[in-house]
Parts: structure tokens; C-alpha cells; sequence
């Protein structure tokens, strides 16, 4: 049987707000933070666990893009 996917859930930009507030906050938010992250944001806690994970992905792609231009382009002391 094919698995079947949820459908994309779309947020606004108050909750991307939130959502982005909230990870500068804490990178890695427990179940009971993630519940009421899920309560204030009007989402399921399982979203907000997709959104942290997809949110660390991008941040650690960030971490090694700035890694390599810091490498390519040395301060001079």
C-alpha cells in the first residue's frame, strides 16, 4: 500500500514570527515545548517537531556556507 503524505502546511507570517522567535530561543524544544509552541502557533505538535527539524537543516546549511566564506576570504591581521 502506498504510503500516503499529509498535506504541506502553510504558515503565516505571524506564526513563521513565532516559530523563528521561538528557535532562536531554543534549537532542540521538548515535547512538553513543543505542545505549547503547537497551542500558541494553532498548529499539531508533530508540525512543530517537522518545522524544528527542517529549520536545524537549514540552519546548519547556513553554519557551512558562512564556514566557507570565512575560509575563502581570510581577515587580513
Amino acid at each position: 500500500l502506498p504510503v500516503k503524505k499529509k498535506p504541506r502546511t502553510f504558515y503565516s507570517a505571524e506564526q513563521l514570527e513565532e516559530l523563528e522567535k521561538m528557535f532562536q530561543e531554543d534549537h532542540y524544544p521538548d515535547n512538553e515545548r513543543r505542545r505549547e509552541i503547537a497551542a500558541v502557533v494553532g498548529v499539531t505538535p508533530q508540525r512543530i517537531l517537522v518545522w524544528f527539524q527542517n529549520r536545524r537543516a537549514k540552519w546548519r546549511k547556513l553554519e557551512k556556507l558562512s564556514m566557507k566564506g570565512n575560509r575563502k576570504y581570510p581577515t587580513s591581521s
